[in-house]
């Protein structure tokens, strides 16, 4: 996650107000989904030990972890994009490969220095019966490096999120390949230049390679593998902005937090004035400012955040697999619903 290096934005958004309390005249349960035999299986896939051994590849010394642009960076692009094509998943036909080139003038324009040109990586379902419609799934897979020769391998930050989102690929997958795959359409999103200012995911808004008018929601993951000081040992998640923009966003998620695992949802960041600034740190926040809800999965500032002790040993597997499976139901949710989760706060 990026360090708190910007200033408030005067926005004209909502604050969420932190509790489960839905808008008059919003219906209670927007969700809509039947979690059938293809759902259950599909869940099912996601396994701490696939995680964990994905992490263990991403969070490596091989990968020197992972600048933006770097050698290891793109050797980590390099696994991720093997493993999509292991097991079936492609790219979007308009892109022509997994990969959506991060030019370095763009990046130095917005302060990043003299990064060389990086990817994006994208994944792509194509929905059944809307497939116009996009749910984006999102996590950087960059870090920050190697500094004195110590290599900060980013295990949490964010190489929990990035196998997150390649087990939940592989479950939607694995249910298209059942005849039962998602009716809108899934990308799944790895941005880079994160750490630096943001970039990948807002070179991807500003070039997107599906119009942002379809873009239905961004489920962002940025750090979802620890706990924090604040929570050690308990079965929780923050969960940030998904009340911002949509009334029903925080409902659906709710109510697939309920038919899951049922962890503590925090909301304590979920506030715009909030010191931390944690709705404006992560890539969720440039498909916010063009008007797409999003919710934004994290698991708190723990004594490893930003440091070369970031290692996967010293993740929870376990737990980081039920925030993925959470994150997983809440996406398949909204990609089956019957209608689109509404726009309706600014």
């Amino acid at each position: 996650m990026k360090k708190l290096l910007i200033p408030l934005f005067a926005l004209a958004l909502m604050t969420s107000c932190g509790t489960a309390q839905v808008a008059d005249g919003v219906s209670t349960n927007p969700v809509a989904v039947k979690h059938d035999k293809a759902f259950s299986d599909a869940y099912k896939m996601i396994k701490a030990e696939d995680l964990k051994k994905n992490l263990y590849v991403i969070a490596s010394d091989e990968m020197e972890g992972r600048d933006t642009g770097s050698k290891g960076q793109k050797k980590a692009g390099e696994y991720i994009v093997n493993y999509y094509k292991n097991i079936g998943v492609s790219y979007p036909k308009a892109l022509g490969s997994y990969y959506q080139k991060v030019p370095s003038d763009f990046m130095k324009k917005r302060g990043g220095g003299n990064l060389p040109d990086s990817e994006n990586i994208l994944a792509f379902i194509e929905g059944s019966e809307k497939p116009e419609e996009i749910v984006v799934v999102s996590a950087h897979y960059d870090h920050v490096g190697t500094k004195n020769g110590v290599v900060y391998n980013g295990a949490d930050d964010d190489g929990s999120g990035t196998v997150a989102v390649m087990e939940m690929a592989k479950a939607f997958q694995e249910a298209k390949k059942a005849g039962k795959g998602p009716k809108r359409s899934v990308l799944f999103l790895h941005v880079t230049g994160e750490e630096h200012g943001l970039f990948g995911s807002e070179y991807y808004t500003d070039n997107p390679v599906f119009p942002l008018a379809n873009t239905v929601v961004d489920l962002n993951i940025d750090m979802i593998g620890r706990d924090d000081p604040d929570n050690r040992g308990k079965q929780y998640v923050y969960v940030i902005g998904s009340d911002m923009l949509s009334s029903e966003l925080k409902v659906i998620n709710e109510a697939a937090n309920k038919k899951t695992n049922n962890l503590e949802l925090n909301y304590k960041y979920d506030d715009l004035n909030d010191p931390q600034q944690l709705y404006y740190r992560s890539d969720h926040y440039n498909f916010a400012k063009n008007n797409v809800p999003v919710a934004f999965f994290f698991d708190g500032i723990h004594e490893d955040y930003h440091k070369s002790t970031d290692d996967p040993d010293k993740i929870d597997y376990n737990l980081l697999q039920k925030r993925t499976q959470l994150v997983f139901t809440t996406a398949w949710d909204i990609a089956n619903r019957a209608e689109r989760i509404v726009v309706d706060k600014k």
